[in-house]
């Protein structure tokens, strides 16, 4: 099995479509951050781990999900239908076979997938990474695998929207090589709460350049 750790808020509209397919050997632990609607109720009833973590913020659930993880291998993704868990297996393949410790999903959005101003916050971001890690990364890979101890051991502190970040930051501190896969990237199910408003994304630019002003 490979745990696959998918933060949710208010997602059961498109929890289903995700968790039906959910390829065999990987196993879905829905983290539900605080939704009003049915989230954790049809988690449950398409058969995923479900756990709660009452502390709102995207890094908060990950850690949650994360805490719960037992498996060698985790993923991460999101739980809004814009991406395909069929494409996890060739993201978890690299850290399978041992050619890195961490594999990012780097997105090919289809039509309308990424609001304009989003996609330009990412290749900023991008470019950033690339000149402070000297990895080619195009993208910060929200759909993205790792190896559970050393992910661990990374010590992440970030509870909002830096975390999928300082994961990427503190990788490169602890020498690790960073490999990109292509994955698509579909339009979401719902509104996002990041990326579909410009007052979410500029809450994840601000998350962000406070870890990047960090020494």
């Amino acid at each position: 099995m490979v745990d696959v750790v998918l933060p949710a808020l208010d997602e059961a509209e498109a929890l289903p479509w995700v968790l039906e397919r959910m390829p065999r050997g990987f196993r879905p632990i829905v983290v539900d951050n605080g939704s009003t609607d049915d989230t954790a109720g049809v988690a449950a009833r398409h058969g995923a781990v479900v756990v709660v973590e009452p502390a709102r913020g995207f890094g908060a659930a990950c850690w949650a999900g994360l805490q719960a993880a037992t498996d060698d291998v985790v993923c991460f993704m999101d739980a809004d239908a814009s991406f395909d868990p069929r494409d996890l297996p060739k993201v978890v393949e690299p850290v399978r076979v041992g050619a890195t410790v961490l594999a990012l999903g780097a997105r090919r959005p289809q039509n309308g997938a990424w609001p304009a101003h989003a996609r330009l916050a990412n290749r900023a971001l991008a470019a950033e990474l690339r000149r402070r890690t000297g990895a080619p990364l195009s993208d910060l890979g929200p759909m993205r695998a790792a190896n559970r101890l050393d992910l661990l051991s990374l010590d992440l502190r970030d509870r909002r929207s830096g975390w999928p970040l300082e994961m990427v930051l503190r990788a490169h501190r602890a020498g690790w090589d960073l490999v990109e896969v292509p994955v698509a990237y579909r339009p979401r199910v719902g509104r996002s709460k990041v990326t579909g408003t410009v007052r979410g994304t500029v809450q994840a630019v601000r998350d962000m350049s406070r870890l990047l002003a960090r020494p």
